[in-house]
Parts: structure tokens; C-alpha cells; sequence
């Protein structure tokens, strides 16, 4: 095991270099001046020249990603072009935000997706696994901003059930709690939605193995054998696209933070983008990936937790 989690650290080294690549070559070549966004459309010609040659854009390419990736590797990942502050005291600032908002959504996929599969299953082709079926494919059907406008519209504006925006403070209040009620059930229940099919097809292959009808043989409660014996073994394939999921998750929460105007990376990256925010824009892309590539690894570790012979392995 310990071999095993060293081989997967050493290999996040070239991943995230080959994300850094790739995104300071789509930001390279990508139209738009910072500058002039700074500036304006106006601007005299000479001030720009000197504000590009203080910042360093007029180096070639090679040489900008050069220094960047020398100065990330110490832990600086620059300063901002349109604030002037670090990159990173502002990525610290706006990460609890979206920390905040993803955790709520990964607990409310949990507690509603897992189970909805176990009972879709466990009752199938019944009318509870047809609604549920038609819940599930509702949900997977409707896109992200859509979902969020109309819960604004029925919640927050004809009911006023729910605040339309903002972010009202730590989770563990009840302001915060209300603030963040909405969005987090807009990003989490589309992975229920997921999940759960997912659960439900995992569940009922298991339930037809041997080993199952073994376990009914010898006496066990069904509770037992549903949940501690066929769960179990059905978690695997769910665990490894639950994984999968968490880069959905991020990319939509970017939708969500923005129709909400929640305070976290996703509302900054988009801010970035607009306002050619180069540095901005590759200290924040940089960290979804870390993020990402840490959420798929502690997924292999689960996979040892869950079924033994992987972890004899």
C-alpha cells in the first residue's frame, strides 16, 4: 500500500505540469490584452508598451512559462495583473467558499443518492423504482444554469423562501445554512440523480451472485445482507465514477458561484477569463487540477478499504 500511494504522488508531478502547460498555451494564444483591459480601449500606445514590458508580457512564450513554472515550484504563483495582489492570498481567500459549497454537495449525494439506488433496487421494476427512475432522469436531463435560474425564480423570488444570493456566513449558522441551502442542493442533486442509477445498477447484478443467496440461506436479516454483504460489493464501480464526477462537480460549480453570486473560485475564475487575468486564470486552473487529481487518488484508496483483495494486492 505504501508503495502503491508513492507511485500515485510522484505521478501527480507530470499531470499537473502537463495541465500548467496546456493552460498557459490556451491563455497564450488566446485573443484579448490584459492591458487593455486595464487600461481601456483608448489608451496611449506608449503607456500600454510600458505596462506590458512591467509586467512581462512582451517576453516570447517560453520564457513567461518558464519563470511562472519556476516561481509556482517556490510557492509563488505570481500576482494578479487587474488586482495587483498574490495569486495565491487570493485563491486562500475564495477556496473555504467553494470548499464549502462542494463538501455540502458530495454529503447531500451521499445521503440521498445511496439510498435511493439500494431501495430502486431492492423494489425493482416497482412503482418506487419507476419514480425514482423518472426522478433520476429528470434531473440528468435538465442543465445547471437552467436549474439554478428557476430556483431562483420559485424560491428566492416569488416565494422568498431562500436568499437569491451571497454568502451569509460560516455553514454551522443558520444564516450561512440558508445561504447555502440552494445552490448546494442545485449542484449536489444532479449527482444523485447519477449516483443513484448507478447504485441500483451495481445493487441488482450483486444481488443475483451466489454468495448472496448464501448469506439468505444461512438465516441473515435482509437488512444485513442488503446493505453489509451486496452494498458493499456494489460500491466499487459507484466509487470510481463518484471520483469521476468531483471535475463535474467543479466545472459546474463555476455555473452555480456565478448565477449565485458565490464568493468562491469558480465566481473568481470566471471574473479572471473576462478580465484576461492571465496569472489569475492559471493559479486558479492549476489548483482544480490538484484538487481533482488528490480526489482521484484518495478514490484508489478506497477501493482497498472496500474490498480486501485489493488491498492483498
Amino acid at each position: 500500500m505504501g508503495k502503491h500511494l508513492l507511485r500515485r504522488l510522484i505521478l501527480l508531478v507530470p499531470v499537473l505540469f502537463i495541465v500548467s502547460l496546456l493552460i498557459s498555451s490556451l491563455i497564450y494564444f488566446s485573443p484579448g490584452d490584459p492591458v487593455r483591459v486595464m487600461l481601456g480601449l483608448r489608451a496611449n500606445e506608449e503607456a500600454v508598451a510600458n505596462i506590458r514590458a512591467e509586467l512581462g508580457l512582451d517576453r516570447p512564450y517560453y520564457i513567461r512559462y518558464l519563470n511562472w513554472l519556476k516561481n509556482t515550484v517556490q510557492g509563488n504563483l505570481g500576482r494578479s495583473l487587474q488586482r495587483n495582489e498574490p495569486v495565491l492570498d487570493l485563491i486562500l481567500e475564495h477556496l473555504p467558499a467553494t470548499l464549502e459549497l462542494t463538501v455540502f454537495a458530495v454529503v447531500v449525494a451521499v445521503l440521498f443518492a445511496i439510498p435511493a439506488g439500494v431501495i430502486s433496487a431492492t423494489r425493482a421494476n416497482t412503482w418506487i423504482d419507476n419514480l425514482i427512475s423518472l426522478g433520476s432522469l429528470f434531473w440528468i436531463s435538465m442543465p445547471g444554469f437552467w436549474v439554478a435560474m428557476i430556483a431562483v425564480l420559485l424560491l428566492s423570488l416569488h416565494f422568498g423562501l431562500l436568499p437569491i444570493s451571497g454568502r451569509g456566513g460560516p455553514v454551522w449558522t443558520v444564516e450561512g445554512l440558508r445561504y447555502l441551502l440552494l445552490p448546494g442542493l442545485i449542484l449536489g442533486i444532479r449527482q444523485v440523480a447519477i449516483i443513484s442509477r448507478l447504485v441500483r445498477a451495481g445493487m441488482l447484478e450483486t444481488l443475483g451472485e451466489d454468495y448472496i443467496q448464501t448469506a439468505r440461506s444461512k438465516g441473515l436479516a435482509e437488512s444485513i445482507v442488503v446493505y453489509r454483504h451486496a452494498l458493499r460489493n456494489a460500491m466499487i464501480p459507484t466509487v470510481t465514477i463518484f471520483g469521476l464526477q468531483i471535475p463535474e462537480m467543479l466545472s459546474l460549480s463555476v455555473i452555480i458561484e456565478t448565477v449565485f453570486a458565490w464568493p468562491g473560485m469558480g465566481r473568481m475564475l470566471v471574473d479572471a477569463v473576462l478580465k484576461r487575468d492571465y496569472t489569475l486564470v492559471q493559479g486558479t486552473v492549476l489548483l482544480y487540477a490538484l484538487i481533482v487529481v488528490i480526489v482521484n487518488l484518495v478514490v484508489d484508496l478506497l477501493y482497498a478499504y472496500i474490498d480486501p483483495r485489493i488491498r492483498r494486492q
